[in-house]
């Protein structure tokens, strides 16, 4: 959930998808999604490459389905955008990661006395944009291509007050790469959180699904 919630944060311009299908999931077993295919490059017209980066994100903040933060996530990115018309670009962004739980609520919300601090596990997904207008940035402060680095976004899950004020370092990709956009939006987006006898969560426009708990 914090994945969404922090893009608005950052780029003040997100809405998420309005249509939502069920998530799939395998008959008797744990929830399942489908991330993979959506986060194809195949997804987003041809084009030329112009980005291609990754980078590795820590202390940053998941945010539960019914308010507040439920763990600290630390993760992998990979950036690509493709130009598919002069001034018009499509994105997939993919994410790896692993989480440590706080003591607070559960992620979708069903354990009503909270989680404990500490439960650990992994999670991965991403989102994939609409075709949106922009204007490349000619001289960004990280390359496009290659590894840009690590990033400590700082946050306090113990103390944010639920809007990622205590996050001091916060990197946007969209402010890096481009001077402005229009039409930014997400097509698609989801991922699946798994922490082994502690449960799977499913987080997506698609649909939500399970629950991480104690």
């Amino acid at each position: 959930m914090k994945k969404i919630a922090v893009l608005t944060t950052i780029l003040a311009l997100l809405v998420l998808p309005l249509s939502v299908r069920p998530v799939l999931a395998a008959p008797g077993g744990p929830p399942h999604l489908n991330w993979g295919s959506e986060l194809n490059a195949d997804q987003c017209p041809q084009g030329e490459l112009v980005i291609n980066v990754t980078h590795k994100v820590v202390n940053d903040i998941d945010s539960a389905v019914g308010g507040g933060f439920w763990a600290t996530d630390t993760y992998n990115r990979h950036i690509q955008v493709w130009e598919v018309a002069p001034g018009t670009f499509c994105a997939v962004v993919r994410y790896t990661g692993q989480f440590v739980t706080d003591d607070g609520p559960s992620p979708q919300g069903t354990d009503i006395d909270g989680i404990a601090a500490g439960i650990t596990g992994t999670f991965e997904g991403g989102y994939r944009s609409t075709i949106f207008s922009g204007t490349l940035n000619p001289g960004p402060a990280y390359r496009t291509r290659g590894n840009i680095g690590a990033f400590d976004y700082g946050c306090d899950v113990e103390n944010d007050p639920g809007d990622y004020s205590s996050c001091t370092g916060l990197f946007s990709w969209v402010g890096t790469y481009f001077t402005s956009t229009s039409g930014f939006d997400l097509e698609w987006w989801g991922w699946v959180y798994h922490s082994g006898d502690n449960g799977t969560w499913v987080n997506s426009g698609d649909g939500n699904e399970g629950d991480i708990t104690d």
